[in-house]
């Protein structure tokens, strides 16, 4: 008898083990979660508040949350930008560009949609002036001028479709910058052949520059280049031709000076808080 109640005391126990482990599992496989059953406004409200203090990490965070929770309203089509918005600030420019691409794609008639192209070019601009506007590089054929190219295309689109954006004239300025910055990285491309003994690659990317980038400071380098590169090949009457074009709009003064370049932008989350939502 006592043999018995010793084994049922003993399965007693392992039972109760089991329950107990298998209860502290599951709740260690259940976080916490202190957002649970916060209205929209209360997780918009919480998120504005972490992107104004510098928590751009928690704003996502908790605005993809409200994304989630309540993915129809205000709230939602606000979040969207705020998104893009924090994760420039987190310094993660994909992120962003995916999140303005992905506003552009579900709101594509909101009136504000024009910034959302608009901050895609300011990203990609951002990126790529950092070394494009340095015009001697390292290694020119290193280059990738990537950035600066989807800033252009960003820029372009945004003046296309929306032409009286209060954001397309400085979109257009840019786009000027940049166009003169890509056609001296041409020019630098070609310089780098010429010193490895790439006359014929020289000489087209020179060739590209004068057909494609004409009215930019870099056609007249394009055009010196372009001389030594076709008397290295020994073709002399090409080189003459060169350079009388070079001297022809030389004399007539034609050829085009550096544009400044742009004023800073500094992204600002005001810049969409048209709906006011932290107000109401």
């Amino acid at each position: 008898m006592s043999r018995t109640l010793t084994r049922l005391a003993t399965l007693l126990l392992i039972a109760f083990l089991i329950g107990t482990l298998g209860g502290c599992s599951m709740f260690k496989g259940k976080e916490y979660d202190d957002t649970e059953g916060w209205s929209a406004s209360k997780l918009y409200a919480e998120a504005a508040s972490e992107m104004d203090s510098g928590g751009y990490k928690k704003a996502i965070e908790l605005y993809e949350k409200l994304e989630s929770r309540y993915p129809f309203g205000r709230y939602a089509m606000q979040a969207q930008l705020d998104v893009a918005y924090a994760n420039y600030r987190a310094e993660e420019p994909e992120a962003a560009i995916a999140a303005a691409d992905r506003f552009i794609k579900l709101y594509p008639q909101n009136p504000y949609v024009d910034y959302a192209y608009y901050m895609k070019g300011i990203i990609n601009y951002n990126r790529s002036v950092g070394y494009l506007d340095r015009y001697v590089p390292t290694d020119a054929s290193q280059r990738d001028p990537g950035s600066a190219l989807d800033a252009f295309t960003d820029f372009s689109e945004l003046v296309k479709r929306f032409p009286d954006s209060k954001y397309a004239v400085d979109a257009r300025q840019r786009m000027v910058y940049l166009r003169n910055n890509l056609a001296h990285n041409e020019v630098n491309v070609a310089s780098y052949y010429m010193k490895r003994g790439a006359y014929v690659a020289a000489a087209n990317r020179c060739t590209y520059v004068i057909e494609h980038y004409q009215r930019t400071s870099a056609v007249k380098e394009a055009l010196e280049v372009l001389v030594a590169a076709y008397k290295a090949l020994g073709e002399e009457k090409l080189a003459a031709d060169a350079q009388r074009v070079l001297d022809v709009n030389r004399k007539a003064g034609r050829f085009v000076s550096d544009e400044p370049a742009p004023g800073e932008v500094t992204l600002g989350r005001k810049f969409w808080d048209y709906l006011e939502l932290d107000r109401n």
